[in-house]
């Protein structure tokens, strides 16, 4: 993926999501396994209104498409986002009630590792198929 950017005109890419999933990550437990068994498709653009993030799916997702039903102000979001629910979602672990904000790749994330092998792992992966791209005349 980071090497498709690049071919497109990228100077870099954004890769949070990748690091949410780290021995050193300050995310709760619940939400690193909830990003391990989250699949491909299984978050949404939501709440462009306010500050647009990718969810996944949970009860406070819902709860955000109801109102959405709607046709909430501005203000109506903002409620019902109220103070600390990212905190709650990513950082205590409520993964119901909280918000839980994550990247479309999510569903590429199998497994949990020091962020020294994850970098190790993208910048391999990144020179096979630099590599691979070479070979075909690329």
């Amino acid at each position: 993926g980071m090497l498709a950017a690049m071919v497109l005109g990228a100077d870099g890419v954004q890769m949070g999501s990748r690091f949410v999933a780290s021995t050193e990550s300050s995310a709760h437990d619940n939400f690193k396994k909830t990003v391990l068994e989250t699949g491909e498709g299984e978050t949404q653009l939501t709440l462009k209104e306010l500050a647009p993030v990718r969810l996944i799916k949970n009860k406070f997702f819902n709860d955000v498409q109801e109102l959405y039903l709607k046709g909430p102000t501005k203000e109506d979001l903002e409620n019902l986002l109220g103070k600390r629910r990212a905190k709650r979602g990513m950082f205590e672990g409520d993964l119901v009630e909280g918000e839980l904000e994550i990247g479309q790749i999510a569903g590429l994330i199998h497994d949990i590792k020091p962020v020294e092998v994850i970098i190790k792992d993208i910048i391999s992966e990144f020179e096979v198929a630099k590599t691979e791209l070479n070979s075909i005349g690329f």
